[in-house]
């Protein structure tokens, strides 16, 4: 049996697979801050036999949760003297170009725990100055002294030769063996040395609480029995063992979202879409990622706590590109000091939640409107419904202050929620040169059925797919992933003058170090499969682009090839290309796959029939335009394929609500799917 489970901000989430192909879904409530316990209250609800568990994936918030809320260890940074304030310096390209009170955000490292040691790499890797050693022990003592929990290598030019990282962790791991150590060459080999060492920083800083979860995560599941093989999604779209997951925890930074839209490519795959809009709506956040040709966009360039007022700080590691904002269920509706209603971020999370969930809850949520509303139905909670405590929750807070009814106060917050989720829907398509009238949208989470169908129609998309099991998706999603490594070589080179036995000498370098990964976690070189990609741009430019590079060796048709290719997407991306211009290679970026077996996709047994027999309810919906209207309401699984339903309807399931709107319509596919077309 495979099982993924999944910790969001609001439910924990579990998807099983067994041999015969049959699946199990279970929600249960996120259980901060020993979020592990969610993780075995969801195994227990399900009912599965932790004995039976071949393969547990396992996606986790612990690592954002630790960097946004500023918990994780006292860090200590060694760096090349005359580069103690790389962090404090960082980028000159302010965000909010205009506002003269910017500040740079606060280095996670004070300046009294930055410490500096003689020695010098060129940029070609060649030592001008040896590594003074005597000067790492007195750093050491001074860091004992200072209780520092993790230390941070970053040394200039350690992308082109790590040498010198090597041998400071060696001394570090002798006189203090105990202390959590990262070298910046473990997590990046990119150049760029404030992105580096800010990347280096951050894993040291969340190192000692990855360490300490997945230890009691691995704990508990001894304890019920479970055995099998445990990996760790990653920010990347793959998973990895538990052991390397603690090395660099880094990459789990987006663990849990990035699953998601790695199964909406596949279902894309299944289902005969490959150009996708993935959008995922939980209890915190509404996330979005465009997936172009089944290609499931990743970059490096990722930065957390990023706004259009504040720089972030930079990771540069493999992440799935996602747009991410505080919209979720759980989104709590505010008036703000100009009396204006806004919608988010803050978030009643799990604990005490929205009004509706009766755990103390007092601030009126987007979840709360769309019970008001006729979305949801009380029936289809876990708990007792008080529907007089939700609508006092959104009079006082809401419909009072505008003069109004809890209705039309109910459908204000609805309408400001899907604005601020439509924008992000225009971030990753039409922003980056998109027409999203050529993809279809792929639905999921708890709160994705149900926005799904009016945000497509003002998009421009015909067409929303609404997965099997789609409030757990993210979940469905890992157990469909494959291992994945990333490894990023810094390798500046002009194209049109490269030495292509020296480059293809690079690339066999680079796959020599995946498949001795790979060997490590024991998995055979047969099952591991490698894609590779060069950022380049026109020589003379600051930022790259990514291009696919064929695998094997590399020859002048080759190369043509790959330059022709970077003319194509730089011009997608910025509108021109320039084919007369020189281009440069910055980095060589190997993806490896360790392949590993994946549950198939059943079609349903029952075909046909009469949409009725599903038939619930018929109950008043509040909608947008047309107020309200008495709508019926279908119970999902009780639905055949081939089954069409016209709008306006409501589909409703174990964890969540597909709205339908008038002029829309609903099929059933053959795998259970939900296929509802917009009307546009």
């Amino acid at each position: 049996m495979r099982v993924a489970t999944d910790i969001g901000g609001t439910f924990t989430d579990l998807v099983s697979v067994d041999e015969q192909g049959k699946t199990t879904i279970a929600k249960s409530h996120t259980t901060p801050p020993n979020f592990e316990q969610g993780v075995i209250d969801v195994i227990e609800k399900s009912g599965i036999n932790a004995k039976e568990i071949e393969t547990f994936i396992h996606g986790t918030t612990v690592i954002i949760n630790a960097l946004t809320e500023r918990k994780g260890a006292k860090t200590g940074l060694i760096t090349t003297k005359g580069f103690r304030d790389v962090l404090e310096i960082a980028r000159g390209n302010r965000p909010d170009l205009f506002n003269i009170r910017y500040q740079k955000p606060a280095p996670f490292v004070p300046r009294y725990l930055r410490r500096e040691v003689e020695e010098r790499l060129n940029y070609k890797g060649e030592v001008l100055t040896p590594l003074n050693k005597e000067q790492i022990k007195n750093i050491v003592e001074y860091f004992k002294k200072e209780n520092v929990e993790a230390i941070a290598v970053a040394y200039l030019h350690a992308y082109a030769n790590p040498v010198h990282e090597q041998q400071t962790v060696e001394v570090i791991k002798e006189l203090w063996p105990e202390v959590a150590v990262t070298a910046s060459h473990e997590v990046t080999k990119e150049w760029r040395e404030y992105e580096r060492t800010s990347t280096c920083v951050l894993n040291s800083y969340v190192k000692p609480v990855a360490s300490k979860y997945i230890d009691r995560l691995e704990s508990r599941l001894s304890e019920i029995g479970a055995e099998g093989r445990k990996y760790i999604m990653q920010s990347n779209g793959g998973t990895t063992t538990f052991a390397q997951s603690k090395v660099t925890p880094i990459n789990m930074v987006e663990s849990g979202p990035v699953a998601g839209v790695f199964g909406a490519a596949v279902l894309g795959q299944i289902i005969g879409e490959k150009n996708i809009i993935a959008f995922d709506i939980g209890g915190t956040t509404a996330k979005c990622s465009l997936i172009d040709n089944g290609e499931v966009k990743v970059t490096t360039e990722y930065k957390i706590e990023k706004t259009d007022r504040t720089a972030g700080y930079p990771i540069k590691v493999p992440v799935v590109d996602i747009v991410e904002i505080g919209n979720g269920g759980g989104s709590i509706a505010w008036i703000d000091d100009a009396g204006s209603l806004k919608v988010g971020p803050q978030s009643a999370g799990a604990l005490p939640g929205p009004v509706a969930y009766g755990r103390g809850g007092t601030e009126p949520t987007t979840t709360d409107a769309s019970l008001i509303t006729g979305r949801l139905s009380a029936k289809n909670f876990d708990n007792e419904v008080d529907l007089d405590k939700v609508e006092e929750a959104i009079y006082e807070k809401v419909a009072k202050h505008f003069n109004m009814s809890v209705d039309e106060a109910a459908l204000g917050i609805i309408r400001i929620a899907n604005s601020n989720m439509l924008n992000a829907l225009k971030l990753i398509s039409v922003r980056r040169g998109y027409d999203p009238r050529e993809f279809a949208m792929v639905a999921f989470g708890g709160g994705g059925p149900m926005h799904a169908a009016a945000l497509a129609k003002e998009l421009g998309v015909s067409k929303v797919i609404v997965p099997v099991a789609g409030s757990v998706f993210s979940a469905w999603g890992m157990l469909m992933t494959d291992l994945r490594s990333d490894f990023v070589q810094t390798y500046i080179k002009r194209f049109n003058e490269v030495d292509l036995d020296q480059l293809n000498k690079e690339w066999k370098i680079i796959e020599e170090e995946a498949l001795a990964q790979y060997q490590s976690q024991g998995i055979e070189q047969d099952k591991v499969i490698f894609s590779r990609y060069a950022d380049m741009r026109y020589l003379g430019q600051e930022h790259t682009v990514k291009v696919p590079v064929p695998n094997g060796e590399m020859d002048e048709e080759t190369v043509k090839e790959v330059i022709s290719r970077f003319h194509d997407i730089h011009e997608q991306h910025y509108t021109f290309k320039l084919e007369e211009a020189q281009t440069e290679i910055v980095n060589l970026h190997l993806v490896a796959f360790g392949t590993v077996q994946k549950p198939e996709l059943y079609k349903l047994d029952k075909v046909g029939g009469n949409a009725e027999e599903a038939l619930k309810e018929i109950r008043p919906v509040l909608y947008e335009e047309e107020g309200w209207i008495k709508t019926k309401v279908y119970d999902r699984e009780k639905l055949a394929a081939e089954v069409t339903i016209e709008g306006p309807a409501i589909v409703e399931e174990q964890s969540a609500s597909t709205v339908v709107y008038p002029g829309q319509s609903v099929t059933v596919d053959h795998y259970g799917n939900l296929i509802i077309k917009t009307g546009v």
